[in-house]
């Protein structure tokens, strides 16, 4: 039950910090373009790498601490860094192929999903 907890409690700081992020974004440049959300991503998956790479090779921390640094924090900082983990994953695991369709198909994807859930909603409440 400590995992949960402890990716309960990274999530809530990851959420606040995108949430910060994105309204700083928007006050410092408009909110034209989605500056702070492709900043999160960018930087969240960055981080991800750096932390990936850190326990890797030089540090060790528990399976709680390391749940709520990368499932939590930077899970709900940005769902693109899992995402960016994945296809790295799967691209240095000799498949590099199922790391492109996999990007690829989770950008497509979750696109389709948000035009397709919008039009969905936009019929019924009509």
């Amino acid at each position: 039950m400590r995992i949960p907890i402890a990716v309960a409690l990274g999530g809530a700081f990851g959420a606040l910090a995108r949430y910060l992020m994105v309204d700083w974004f928007e006050l410092w440049l408009g909110a034209g373009f989605p500056y702070g959300t492709l900043a999160a991503n960018v930087m969240g998956s960055f981080l991800m790498g750096v932390l990936i790479d850190v326990m890797a090779l030089v540090w060790s921390p528990s399976p709680e601490l390391r749940a709520l640094l990368t499932v939590g924090l930077l899970g709900s900082f940005t769902t693109f860094s899992a995402l960016s983990l994945e296809t790295l994953l799967l691209f240095e695991g000799g498949a590099p192929g199922r790391a492109a369709l996999y990007a690829l198909a989770s950008v497509l994807l979750s696109l389709a999903g948000i035009f397709a859930g919008m039009r969905l909603t936009r019929v019924a409440l009509s």
